[in-house]
């Protein structure tokens, strides 16, 4: 089973790149592969993607070893499994709601001795049979991460418990819906807000396990600086969008002389 480029850098001390690609054509995500991110984030929580299209998605991060994390919508333990079946790299399982939840999560994706993670080993991860049984579950707990994603305030009260737990390997906070569930949507320098983002990788820190946020790049060196290790920094339709809008104020500020054009022609 080939390794995962993010839980080798994060192993080795170092920081892990991440972009997230909404847009569902693989050739995106490949761009996004070949501009030298570490990982690639797409989402099922969110976005209509069907299995073809997260199979695509895969095939364009393997191409140039870059890792690509799927975020899974909550619900059956086939909907966790199947991205990791089709090789992606690593799942982000959002809204963990508390340390019981934590648990079933690890149960349902984790491989003895960790979990009850569902054996089929006929699929990509499995290298379609032709990989040992045995090396198969024990390099998918090694080389395939589990992320889970911190942005409720309900599981803070358990949030040592859950980071104690063996079998995954990020604590991820989310500051969209963290900021929605403490009452202040998109007040992103709420207090509250702060001081959770910073407890969480402190958490994270204290019990072995890889901090992991989103941000930007005016506020990377801060994130890196409280302890997170794993930052998602940008988004496919954030950087269409802003270059759309920009020449189009350009095309509205040449506009304004459009009429001498005119006028000499």
């Amino acid at each position: 089973m080939r390794t995962s480029k993010v839980l080798q850098r994060l192993r080795d001390g170092q920081i892990a790149s991440c972009f997230k690609v909404n847009l569902k054509d693989a050739q995106v995500v490949e761009i996004a592969a070949l501009s030298g991110f570490d990982c690639i984030w797409v989402d099922l929580e969110h976005i209509g993607q069907d299995w073809s299209i997260i199979n695509a998605h895969v095939w364009a991060t393997k191409a140039h070893g870059v890792d690509l994390m799927v975020r899974v919508p909550r619900g059956p333990y086939s909907d966790y499994i199947k991205p990791l079946e089709m090789d992606a790299t690593g799942i982000l399982v959002p809204h963990i709601m508390g340390l019981e939840d934590a648990k079933k999560v690890i149960h349902m994706t984790r491989f003895h001795p960790i979990g009850r993670r569902p054996i089929d080993g006929g699929n990509a991860d499995g290298s379609y049979t032709m990989l040992d049984f045995n090396e198969y579950l024990t390099s998918a707990n090694r080389e395939r991460f589990i992320a889970l994603q911190i942005e409720d305030p309900e599981p803070l009260a358990e949030l040592e418990g859950i980071a104690q737990l063996d079998g995954f390997d990020m604590l991820f906070f989310g500051p969209g819906d963290f900021s929605q569930g403490i009452g202040v949507p998109g007040q992103w320098d709420h207090p509250l807000l702060i001081e959770t983002r910073i407890r969480v990788a402190e958490v994270a820190n204290k019990y072995g396990k890889f901090a992991a946020t989103v941000g930007s790049v005016a506020n990377l060196q801060e994130l890196l600086d409280m302890g997170y290790h794993f930052v998602s920094v940008g988004a496919d339709v954030v950087g269409l969008k802003n270059y759309c809008q920009d020449i189009v104020k350009t095309f509205g500020k040449t506009g304004e002389t459009g009429k001498s054009y005119l006028e000499q022609s």
